[in-house]
């Protein structure tokens, strides 16, 4: 997980959007911005989606409806997103929620890539670790 520094912008205010399905986020300097829940999810900082090392991430496939159903406050420092898909293991630093907020249209332009390179489609289930051989944490 990313550090906090006197530098790392914190949030004056979360608000979770369950309609349009985006997280907004205040800042003090008056900028917002509204994070769909699925860019939050395909890029979710948990092991499970990141792995343990470079090259070990987990292609998220089937989160365009997916939904934030709690946010829970970790320390002064992240927050915890719970998703509708029981996902809810990544902890979302307060820079790291920042870095996704400022770089969601590159972020995105990315996760595109990488399913057209996987040959995947964005609404394709996600296949199940125990049927694919793989391993659950």
């Amino acid at each position: 997980m990313s550090g906090l520094t006197k530098q790392t912008p914190i949030p004056t205010g979360v608000v979770v959007h369950s309609k349009s399905r985006v997280l907004e986020l205040q800042y003090a300097n008056e900028q917002t911005y509204r994070v769909p829940f699925e860019l939050l999810r395909v890029y979710s900082p948990s092991a499970e989606v990141q792995g343990h090392g470079p090259g070990q991430e987990t292609l998220q496939t089937g989160k365009r409806e997916v939904s934030i159903i709690a946010v829970e406050p970790v320390g002064h420092y992240a927050l915890q997103l719970n998703f509708s898909d029981g996902h809810n293991t990544g902890i979302y630093s307060w820079d790291i929620l920042h870095d996704l907020a400022v770089r969601q249209d590159e972020l995105w332009q990315d996760y595109l890539a990488k399913l057209e390179a996987a040959g995947v489609d964005r609404d394709m289930p996600m296949a199940s670790a125990k049927a694919s051989g793989g391993h659950c944490h």
